[in-house]
């Protein structure tokens, strides 16, 4: 995950009396809070045996309470980076902190799976407020000479909150910290949100964009309702029987993404402002960076759940055990990623993609080998070398999406441009998890055994790796793209938000 940035047009209004104190104040809330939301985004992902034992969830909801925070931060990402521009970025920031706040509370207090969806639902939602206010709120109140490590420290930050996640989740619950069990998951943010909140208003520095656009709800409105309309059916069918109304729901939602685009096409010609740029699709190595974007978000969603269950319900390993070993994949990832972006993708442009898909193809079937193989018997150190190849593929093909996506995008189109890239992928992400029930949980349902449910899982990854493989021979063949632009922002519309 990458956050990348640059100082727009826009007024920077500074605190002339601020101390150095004050600002290192406000720089650490604003870290902070990005770090709520990277480690809530994964975090109830070794919870969620837990949960369903505690709740009486079935197996068809629990995708919901994992991909419920990843569909409403995608569906409310660009307007809430609009908003910020319009209303000021410490304001909203401030706004999604004390939302964000709220949700976490009411998951921790939920008495029901329900309550807990739609919690996690308004903490996706509430972070889309905050995050991508943040590198705008870190640029104003960073002086000129200190702003490259600043940027450098947020970089750390998100590194770690994209790792910590599972660990975070995994010691809370093996505490049980005042008896309160996964409930702590939800409850310990509330602390932490609170005291951002009230630093907050006292440090953070206001920031406005007089050119960011209005956002645009009744677009939003509409792409969120097909979304949805298409993502519910996928994930409730299975466990359902399929029953009618999961062919009529995904063909309703088909028409309302379509009157979305016919919609964003109308208002790009008539100069209205759009949540898309619809000619950036006109663009081969974009559209075909998109699709790669999509199809590793459904990795990811698919490929981590289903690995959940497998190592806590089908091994019987604790929630720790579970989150030590996801934390190896994400070192890999982390180690690949910085090679590729740093030294392999400069020099070698899409083959590094191509090297990434077919090292965890070679990944996901050596583990689905393993799993067949050895059933329950696995151990670490044996599928070791298959979370390696998983993790350093993952790394090599993901990292440079990002500066892939702009190779060819026009300058004026750059903000647009990375701020769908991130929207899509968290979209696959969800995507991914709503499909855990039809690769994964369905076959517990009939009376598999788990290594076979997750070595069926492991073929649904390398049948989309495939899928990877092919769109990254459409993509452009030179390395990298021209850096004479300078940095490139994660942004819609002019709005700096994250790409992840």
């Amino acid at each position: 995950m990458t956050f990348t940035f640059r100082p727009g047009p826009a007024t920077r209004p500074r605190p002339t009396r601020a101390t150095a104190r004050t600002r290192r104040t406000a720089l650490a809330v604003v870290m902070t809070a990005t770090l709520l939301d990277l480690v809530d985004l994964t975090v109830v992902t070794v919870a969620l045996p837990t949960i369903r034992t505690g709740l009486g969830v079935p197996y068809g909801t629990l995708p919901w309470i994992a991909g419920g925070y990843a569909l409403a931060f995608a569906v409310v990402l660009v307007p809430g980076a609009r908003l910020g521009g319009v209303h000021g970025r410490r304001r909203v920031f401030l706004l999604g902190v004390g939302a964000f706040t709220v949700a976490s509370a009411a998951g921790g207090l939920a008495p029901d799976a329900g309550t807990l969806v739609a919690a996690r639902v308004a903490q996706g939602a509430a972070a889309a407020l905050m995050v991508p206010q943040v590198p705008h709120l870190i640029d104003a109140l960073s002086p000129a000479a200190g702003r490259r490590r600043a940027t450098a420290v947020f970089g750390t930050v998100i590194g770690l909150g994209a790792l910590a996640g599972p660990v975070v989740g995994a010691l809370l619950l093996e505490s049980d910290l005042f008896g309160l069990g996964w409930r702590a998951l939800f409850l310990a943010d509330v602390p932490v949100g609170v005291a951002c909140l009230l630093l907050g208003r006292r440090c953070v520095v206001e920031r406005r964009d007089p050119l960011a656009g209005a956002p645009d709800w009744p677009g939003t409105a509409v792409a969120a309702a097909g979304v949805l309309l298409i993502l519910y059916p996928l994930g409730r069918g299975p466990g359902a029987g399929w029953p009618v109304w999961v062919p009529l729901s995904i063909a309703a939602g088909a028409g309302l993404v379509a009157l979305f685009v016919r919609r964003e096409r109308a208002r790009s010609r008539s100069g209205a402002g759009s949540l898309v740029v619809p000619s950036l699709f006109a663009v081969r190595g974009y559209a075909v960076g998109i699709g790669i974007e999509l199809v590793h978000g459904v990795l990811g969603g698919l490929y981590l759940l289903a690995w959940c269950f497998h190592l806590q319900v089908g091994l019987g390993w604790s929630p720790l055990r579970t989150a030590l070993c996801m934390l190896l994949f994400g070192a890999a990832v982390a180690v690949a990623a910085g090679l590729s972006c740093d030294v392999l993708f400069p020099r070698y442009g899409r083959t590094v993609l191509q090297a990434g898909a077919l090292t965890q193809l070679t990944g996901a079937l050596l583990y689905g080998w393993q799993t067949r193989a050895l059933g329950t018997d696995i151990q670490v150190w044996q599928i070791l070398p298959a979370l390696i190849l998983l993790g350093t593929g993952m790394g090599l093909t993901v990292a440079p999406l990002s500066t892939l996506l702009l190779t060819e995008v026009p300058p004026e189109h750059r903000h647009a441009a990375a701020g769908l890239g991130n929207t899509t992928y968290q979209l696959g992400t969800a995507l991914g998890i709503c499909l855990v029930p039809l690769a994964f949980l369905r076959l517990l349902d009939t009376g598999h055994p788990v290594p076979a449910a997750f070595s069926h899982t492991l073929r649904w990854l390398a049948c989309l790796l495939l899928g990877v493989l092919a769109l990254t021979c459409a993509l452009p063949r030179g390395p990298g793209h021209r850096r004479a632009g300078g940095p490139l922002t994660g942004a819609a519309a002019g709005d700096t938000s994250p790409v992840r």
